[in-house]
């Protein structure tokens, strides 16, 4: 049975998104003077895609907040940390590797206020868990962005320490963070079941978190053989994905998503689809190459941001967990036929 919130319960909760919208505020401004002071173009490429998104977040939190209805003002506290951080981080004795060190917590601090409110939008009611079911994305997105700083700091504090980059490339790394992400996903789930399948909800989220990645390496690669190869690999996850969603998912979701909505994602990946064969009839170098790239980010962003908020918070809502993972099974059967067919 959901509490009924009380004013002094319900403040709190808006005191706690007026935290983590000061915190993302600070994210950003670290980002922006991390661009200012980072000469190495690969580091150069990572965090302007970071940067990219966490404005993207910070426009996603305050439609939250405004959803939820209660303006508030972040903690004393909070403003305090928020002023000693920037000066903190301002300082010019400070590497850029231990800048972006502090940075790295900041995220992880980050995703679990995210998480929190999470949490108790769900145990207070579904008026609240619908209006701050956005903020999923966020807690997804900060969470990768975490185990890519992890990556990035290995490369950059190599570099810093010794003039050279480390043995094991930062392509590499940042592979091995998003492993350690999407992981991170799979071993909760096994963790908190007996079942062998996987919950519907943490495979489409990895799958998502592989396209993002897929994606931001394809931006960053200076080396057109292996763009091509990532494209290629981007390609069949992309055409799978939605092809399974579409003959497990969205059929069992569009009796309480709506059909209107659910058409909406039909129609998306059709777009993409699209989208994708055009760029597969391209050179793999140029602008214009990269240009339908970019194009093809902000449609996939736009895409997952939708599943991961309000579709995702509606099959929570409808279906029971052992639901779920059924589904999960359906959907990886689904991927593996059609993998073999491709």
């Amino acid at each position: 049975m959901p509490a009924t919130l009380n004013d002094q319960k319900r403040t709190a909760i808006a005191e706690k998104l007026a935290d983590i919208k000061a915190i993302q505020s600070l994210i950003i401004d670290n980002e922006e003077q991390f661009l200012n002071q980072c000469n190495d173009s690969h580091l150069r490429k990572r965090l302007e895609d970071m940067l990219e998104d966490d404005q993207k977040n910070l426009d996603i939190v305050e439609t939250a907040i405004t959803q939820y209805g209660v303006q508030a003002e972040p903690k004393a506290t909070v403003q305090e940390f928020v002023s000693q951080a920037k000066d903190t981080l301002s300082r010019s004795e400070l590497s850029l590797y231990e800048k972006m060190a502090q940075h790295e917590l900041l995220k992880h601090g980050q995703v679990v206020s995210g998480l929190v409110v999470h949490k108790a939008a769900q145990v207070v009611g579904q008026d609240v868990e619908a209006a701050l079911a956005p903020l999923n994305t966020v807690n997804f997105e900060n969470r990768a962005h975490q185990e890519q700083l992890k990556g990035m700091l290995e490369y950059l504090g190599t570099l810093e320490l010794t003039g050279q980059e480390p043995q094991q490339g930062l392509w590499a790394r940042v592979q091995d963070a998003i492993a350690a992400a999407t992981g991170v996903v799979g071993s909760a789930t096994t963790q908190a079941s007996d079942s062998d399948s996987a919950d519907v909800l943490d495979l489409i989220f990895m799958d998502h978190q592989k396209a993002r990645t897929l994606i931001r390496e394809i931006r960053n690669a200076d080396d057109s053989e292996q763009i091509k190869a990532l494209f290629g690999q981007l390609y069949k996850d992309l055409l799978v994905h939605s092809k399974a969603e579409e003959e497990v998912v969205y059929p069992a979701v569009k009796p309480f998503y709506g059909s209107d909505d659910t058409q909406e994602l039909y129609a998306e990946q059709a777009e993409m689809e699209n989208l994708l064969n055009e760029i597969k009839s391209m050179s793999s170098t140029g602008d214009a190459f990269m240009d339908k790239i970019k194009q093809l980010k902000g449609m996939v962003g736009d895409h997952t941001r939708q599943e991961e908020s309000t579709m995702f918070a509606s099959m929570r809502k409808n279906l029971s967990h052992e639901d779920r993972e059924r589904m999960g099974a359906r959907f990886k059967e689904s991927k593996q036929t059609l993998q073999s067919q491709m």
